[in-house]
């Protein structure tokens, strides 16, 4: 247990500082590309930060450990929102483009939806048990390449729109991201390792491991770089990886779990899913109270809060 908890500790400071080194690789990297940040917010660094969630989720198909696939993917979706987009935030009020209001986060809430829509499919087809086919996750897959074509496409009309900028070198580039994605997807997996273990040994059942300290902890990336890069002022980055993030976990990994091995479903689950739809919903509703196309401080405390509210009704479902 003791050595569960020191790489707990060394796992944190491992995220904090591949973090730094990932964000300034990645800012680096759309000026000598040439395209908005925000392309690579939506991909590289997405992408990047989700590849702990998909370890362990083709990990626990493989395993045929459903509730821990699924409870790891929505709860890691709500952490995004609520806990870390909420937390960024806090720290810095966020500016959000407006493509991000009109286009991404409309698809965020397009992946939200089609997953509660097909992974209860039961109901209007009225079998015995809900379950996420692997047909639900080719149909997940495509919604993927869909987004992709849309990102790619953003980038190259937008090339024109760029100047070239004398940035840092592409060696830079290179250790930087690759060595500062390196270190902070170790220390996330030293930080859920420690967590898991700690929660286990005062007797959390599995699905809330799964979908509080698991998600939470694969989320960690997430977490660490939006604050970076909003501490940074890369906004697009910032907010780019959260809603670039829930896409990827949805309409990927769980479209690779899916297809590994079907996925049933249980009736929290359900609960979970809307919970993810409605404050997807209030994100992009909030892009339009206050300050127009950004996240005041106010509304990240907001989002906190519900958060808290989200880890108290999943302990008292669990009971």
């Amino acid at each position: 247990m003791l050595l569960k908890v020191i790489l707990f500790i060394v796992g944190l400071i491992f995220v904090v500082k591949g973090a730094d080194y990932f964000i300034e690789g990645s800012s680096a990297l759309a000026k000598k590309l040439r395209v908005p940040t925000l392309v690579i917010g939506l991909t590289l660094v997405s992408f990047g930060t989700s590849l702990p969630e998909m370890v362990v989720n083709v990990i626990s198909s493989i395993n045929g450990l459903s509730s821990v696939a699924i409870g790891n993917i929505v709860g890691s979706n709500i952490a995004n929102l609520l806990l870390i987009l909420g937390l960024a935030a806090l720290f810095m009020p966020l500016k959000i483009s407006i493509s991000t209001v009109w286009k991404e986060i409309p698809f965020s809430l397009l992946a939200a939806a089609s997953l509660f829509f097909m992974a209860n499919d039961s109901i209007i087809d009225k079998t015995s048990a809900p379950v996420l086919s692997r047909t639900d996750g080719l149909v997940f897959l495509m919604f993927f390449i869909i987004f992709i074509y849309y990102v790619v496409n953003m980038a190259l009309t937008s090339r024109s729109q760029f100047p070239e900028i004398k940035t840092k070198s592409n060696l830079f580039i290179v250790l930087s991201i690759i060595g500062g994605l390196s270190v902070l997807i170790l220390g996330g997996k030293w930080v859920v390792d420690g967590a898991v273990a700690i929660a286990k040994a005062i007797g959390v059942s599995d699905y809330i491991i799964s979908v509080t300290v698991v998600a939470v902890g694969t989320s960690i990336p997430e977490l660490v770089t939006t604050v970076a890069a909003a501490l940074k002022k890369e906004m697009d980055i910032a907010v780019g990886n959260i809603v670039g993030s829930n896409i990827f976990n949805i309409f990927f990994i769980l479209g690779i779990s899916a297809l590994i091995n079907p996925v049933p479903m249980a009736l929290d689950y359900a609960v979970d899913m809307l919970i993810l739809m409605a404050i997807t919903l209030i994100l992009f509703v909030y892009m339009f109270i206050g300050k127009k196309h950004e996240m005041e401080r106010w509304q990240g405390a907001s989002f906190i809060l519900f958060y808290i509210l989200f880890v108290i009704s999943i302990i008292i479902r669990a009971k």
